[in-house]
Parts: structure tokens; C-alpha cells; sequence
């Protein structure tokens, strides 16, 4: 009888200590796991540097063209604006011939209307300027803006993340 009970006991220990070894390896394997997914979403993040290589001369000539259209300034990237005040974003870009400037909000073209204007300055033979402004700015503002250049050798694009804040006077 005493025997029997000594087994039992021995059985809860040996049933513990593997419970515990079992989860202690669970959690290694878990964060191993975690941390590899990190690495991996970091690479991906970051991406491949651009090699200039491309598979056929034509590619090469058409994107490495020196008269193609390049954004040589442009506004910043993150922005956020105060409802009611005005959003002004600033596209410049130079190219021969001189490239065109399209602006796009969430995918979608936007042209001139009673907020939202579109200017444009041709500077020299070679640049053009571009500039929208939306005043008064609303909610429906908020969004991803994007301004394209470009002409017959290529094209250059530069987006820009906007959202609003609310100020209290």
C-alpha cells in the first residue's frame, strides 16, 4: 500500500517537472520564433538597394536617361494640418523637354475647384513648379497626395501622407 502511494507521488512530481520542462521549451521556441519574424519583417522593410541593372538595354536607356523627368523638390512626406487652416504642398521638377505635373489624392487625379487650386510656374527651358492649396481644410482633406512629373523619357513620382488635428482656441 505504502508502495503504491510513493508511485502515485512520484508520478505528480515526474508530471510537474514535465509540464514545466514542456512550457519552459514552448516559450524558447516562441521567442525564437518572434524574433526571426522581426529580422525578416526589417528586411523586407527596408528592401533591396536598386542596382541600376536592368534586363534589356532598352530598359536601361529609358530609366537612366538624362533628359527624363526628376522631382528635384518636393514638400515633406508626413504632414498634419489644422481643420479650417490652409494645406499647401510644393512639386518642383526639371526634365527636356519640360516634364508635366500631375497631382493625385488617393489614387485618384484632383483638379482646381473653389478649395482646392493648382498652380503652376515655368522656370527656364527645362523646370516647371507646381503648387495646390486647399484652404479651407477639412476632414475629407485627410489622405495620401501624390505629385507626378513627367514626359517622354520618364516618369518621377513624390506622395505625401496627410491628416488633420483639431485646435482648440
Amino acid at each position: 500500500m505504502h508502495r503504491y502511494r510513493l508511485t502515485t507521488n512520484m508520478s505528480v512530481y515526474f508530471c510537474i517537472v514535465l509540464l514545466i520542462l514542456v512550457s519552459v521549451a514552448f516559450d524558447n521556441a516562441e521567442a525564437r520564433r518572434g524574433r526571426a519574424r522581426g529580422r525578416t519583417k526589417s528586411r523586407m522593410q527596408i528592401g533591396l538597394p536598386i542596382t541600376g541593372k536592368y534586363r534589356d538595354p532598352e530598359s536601361d536607356q529609358y530609366y537612366n536617361n538624362n533628359n527624363g523627368a526628376k522631382i528635384t523638390l518636393a514638400s515633406h512626406f508626413d504632414y498634419e494640418y489644422v481643420l479650417g487652416h490652409k494645406i499647401a504642398f510644393l512639386c518642383v521638377a526639371r526634365g527636356t523637354p519640360r516634364p508635366t505635373i500631375t497631382w493625385f489624392k488617393d489614387g485618384v487625379e484632383i483638379f482646381s475647384h473653389l478649395y482646392l487650386h493648382v498652380h503652376e510656374w515655368y522656370i527656364g527651358k527645362d523646370k516647371v513648379k507646381s503648387k495646390i492649396e486647399i484652404d479651407p481644410a477639412t476632414q475629407m482633406d485627410a489622405g495620401v497626395y501624390e505629385c507626378t512629373a513627367d514626359n517622354m523619357y520618364s516618369i518621377d513620382r513624390r506622395s505625401f501622407k496627410t491628416d488633420f488635428s483639431i485646435a482648440f482656441d
